[in-house]
């Protein structure tokens, strides 16, 4: 069962903070924050719902705090995860984005700030999130040990430890990147300056991440980019390893092999996935034989993939589908014979990690943080560079080409996923890490709280 609330209008007195008590034996109570939660439109969602889930295996409370699009959590038996909506005028929801909210609408000065946001063309969500998420735990700080922000980067994130709560961060990596790359990609200078002021909200990531006193990271990749691109000191960045679901996402003989299918995952089109050039060496494919793909996500109206599709005479090779079920999820990837991670960027890459635990073989750039998770070349995957239609044409030529070669990739890389890449090991690095976060906040208020001893006096 999962229990929800909604943020109340108004806010008790929270009274004094106090220490929290957390003994390595007790279970913790954990507030885990998500400005935008839902699990079917980013990696950020899937974070949440599963490593929630993994923490209260573990025996520790989690309140999932979230904003629209709302997280998904799941249900474990005798711990149920509980679900707490703090709800916003949602400006980008389907099917009316960019809206303009009635006068009843408004509720108080956040609102305002968040339509503002919108109407100069910026993306207020980071910032009215965490307000408001500041305001609720305000109200709250002697019912959690701990908080654990998911990138939101907010600057009402900035004032938790001073009300109390030990506060660990995770950065997935910094948005700077997608920023630079969309900015290389945009075609005329009025896409540029648009670009530059939706991006605006970067700015306050970097502000508010060199203040965070715990970040975590999902890759090594991922922290040399948060040190370059933020400048937070390396010494406060702890890499822990996400993972998939491996007994959901696994093998099964019962589910049969379409011939020529190609599975990716592009739950943003964007192109930061690069997906166009999968689609390029999917023209050049069919030259050669009969291959579909099959894009999980949903393609932007008039954007440049469509384009090509048509362009290139893909209309019938190519689907697209959204909104699945995670057994249908786990039995697309199943029938495919290649998983292709043509992105130019990642952070970690949870597709690949979840091809991989479903033992098909995979292809995929050497963009971020995808090495770290895809392994060696010719051994759990095949890597090409990222941006190049060609070499993805013919290492998806070759897997398509060489049972032998696609049984080896796919059985490698399942064992490499039951290794490295599991939601358990990451939850329970990540528990150390609240532990580690609350015993250094409980150190700060003992210091703070320690009479001063007078040194002796100077001669005037």
């Amino acid at each position: 069962m999962i229990r929800e609330t909604v943020e109340p209008a108004g806010l008790a007195d929270p009274g004094a903070p106090s220490a929290a008590d957390t003994p390595a034996e007790r279970p913790l109570r954990i507030a885990l924050l998500a400005y935008r939660g839902d699990p079917f439109c980013g990696g950020q969602g899937v974070y949440v719902r599963h490593l929630s889930r993994e923490l209260a295996k573990l025996g520790h409370h989690v309140e999932v705090i979230t904003g629209p699009p709302y997280a998904v959590v799941d249900d474990v038996p005798g711990n149920p995860v509980k679900l707490t909506k703090l709800p916003s005028l949602d400006l980008y929801r389907d099917p009316d984005p960019f809206r303009l909210p009635k006068p009843r609408e408004y509720r108080d000065w956040i609102d305002v700030l968040e339509v503002g946001g919108m109407l100069t063309a910026g993306f207020p969500e980071p910032l009215t999130f965490s307000l408001r998420a500041a305001r609720h735990l305000k109200a709250r700080r002697h019912e959690f040990d701990v908080v654990h922000d998911n990138q939101t980067l907010g600057y009402g994130q900035l004032a938790l430890p001073r009300l109390g709560f030990p506060l660990v961060t995770t950065i997935h990596h910094p948005i700077t990147v997608d920023r630079g790359l969309e900015l290389a990609e945009a075609a005329t200078l009025r896409r540029k300056i648009t670009l530059r002021r939706w991006y605006g909200f970067t700015t306050m990531q970097k502000r508010v991440s060199v203040r965070l006193p715990e970040v975590v990271t999902v890759s090594g990749s991922s922290k040399t980019e948060i040190v370059e691109h933020l400048g937070v000191a390396p010494d406060r960045i702890h890499v822990i390893h996400v993972g998939a679901d491996t007994d959901l996402f696994s093998p099964s003989d019962a589910v049969a092999k379409v011939p020529g299918r190609i599975v990716t995952t592009a739950s943003a089109d964007v192109p930061l996935k690069g997906l166009i050039y999968l689609v390029e060496a999917l023209a050049k494919l069919r030259t050669e034989r009969d291959a579909e793909l099959v894009v999980v996500g949903r393609p932007k109206a008039d954007g440049p993939v469509l384009k090509a599709i048509e362009r290139l005479g893909l209309t019938a090779s190519v689907r697209f589908v959204s909104d699945i079920s995670d057994a249908e999820l786990v039995d697309l990837i199943r029938s495919a014979e290649v998983a292709c991670v043509p992105s130019l960027y990642e952070g970690f890459s949870l597709p690949a990690a979840e091809a991989m635990s479903c033992g098909t073989a995979l292809v995929a750039s050497t963009g971020g943080a995808i090495p770290e998770v895809a392994g060696p070349d010719g051994e759990t995957c095949l890597a090409v560079p990222p941006g190049d239609a060609e070499a993805l044409r013919k290492a998806i030529g070759r897997v398509l080409d060489e049972p032998e070669l696609r049984a080896r990739l796919g059985r490698n890389g399942r064992a490499r996923v039951l290794e490295r890449f599991t939601w358990r090991n990451a939850a329970v690095r990540t528990a150390e890490r609240y532990r580690a976060a609350v015993d250094a906040a409980a150190t700060g208020a003992a210091k703070a709280a320690a009479p001063r001893v007078a040194g002796p006096r100077k001669p005037a």
